[in-house]
């Protein structure tokens, strides 16, 4: 065999076995999920959604939208200022959520995580709608401190942007509902339902010991409020921080004095990324939120009833334990995945 035929053989050779593991390697990639669907083994989503159905073209409008400075009056912020997708969609390098011109609000930017599946938004219920929440932060004088007609002024002035809400909604007009609804597409699609926590409820892997025992501890300490499988129940309820409220929380909404001090229970989803915690903040750290229900808990007029006979018993092992179990919570794939990205 001459060395130029040998040659070409084992060109030909080497592209077929490279082909093939190509094919190989397609075979198993798993396929995207669609931009909205139900994970197993959740409720039935809030219905929010049933008169804004999620397409295409308006889950990609929202997401220019929701990391456009633009929504900003001064065009430095978006809504991805506060919302990192790194961080769950919290923002971990602020207490609470960080404004144009530097100024700061009073709360924690929460994540935005399975919202689909809520019928009220912000840490006091203080939106019924997930169509009508992005109002908050737009109008809000510390956060964005724009109105919805000046956006619309600077949308009109886009290049893209009529042909992006014809593409949505067939008519290059732009109004506040088209900008609302896209955005609340966009969110819509947050979903995290693939962390280790839900391979193991989905039978495709095990807990190591530790992280099995710590979810006995979840089951037996946590579970009440936080509920599974959204690991909220998307309750209100005093946990314990402060004996005097210089956040009204619910109350704030409702002006009924019960109300003092009660915030939306968090979900737990990723919660080991979405520091610092509590409505404000002040914990820095998984470490010191156990802690505070180790040591710290203050009883006052509207403490939890689950609450209510003081600190919880939990040992410095069944802490690491509980810790290690938290950390199943992470989903890699949601805080990776480039359709929710900044493109």
């Amino acid at each position: 065999m001459s060395k130029n035929l040998y040659f070409c053989l084992t060109i030909v050779f080497a592209f077929a076995f490279l082909s093939s593991c190509k094919k190989s390697d397609d075979e198993t990639t798993e396929t995207p999920k669609p931009l909205f669907y139900v994970p197993d083994g959740f409720p039935a989503p809030s219905g929010q959604l049933q008169n804004n159905p999620v397409t295409t073209a308006g889950f990609t409008l929202g997401r220019k939208l929701f990391y456009d400075p633009v929504l900003s009056k001064d065009s430095t912020v978006h809504c991805g200022t506060c919302h990192q997708q790194f961080g769950a969609f919290a923002q971990v390098d602020h207490k609470v959520s960080h404004g144009i011109n530097n100024l700061l609000g009073t709360r924690n930017s929460p994540t935005l995580i399975n919202l689909a599946w809520h019928s009220e938004f912000f840490w006091d219920g203080g939106s019924n709608h997930i169509e009508v929440q992005p109002i908050g932060p737009i109008t809000n004088p510390v956060e964005m401190d724009e109105t919805l007609n000046g956006v619309i002024a600077k949308l009109n002035r886009s290049t893209f942007y009529p042909a992006m809400f014809r593409s949505a909604y067939g008519s290059d007009t732009i109004t506040s509902q088209g900008i609302l609804r896209a955005l609340s597409q966009f969110m819509s699609c947050l979903i995290s339902a693939n962390s280790k926590y839900d391979q193991v409820r989905n039978g495709q892997t095990t807990f190591t010991a530790t992280e099995d025992s710590g979810y006995t501890i979840f089951k037996s300490k946590c579970a009440s409020c936080h509920k599974e499988p959204l690991l909220t129940d998307l309750s209100y309820r005093n946990n314990g921080l402060d004996a005097h409220f210089t956040d009204p929380g619910r109350a704030r909404i409702t002006t009924l004095a019960a109300d003092s001090g009660k915030f939306k229970v968090p979900t737990l989803r990723n919660i080991v990324l979405s520091y610092p915690y509590m409505h404000d903040g002040r914990l820095s750290s998984i470490s010191k939120v156990i802690d505070h229900y180790r040591s710290t808990i203050v009883q006052s007029s509207t403490i939890d009833p689950l609450l209510s006979s003081g600190n919880m018993s939990i040992s410095d092992a069944e802490k690491a334990q509980l810790i290690a179990f938290l950390n199943t919570l992470t989903d890699q794939t949601f805080i990776t995945d480039k359709r929710f990205s900044e493109q």
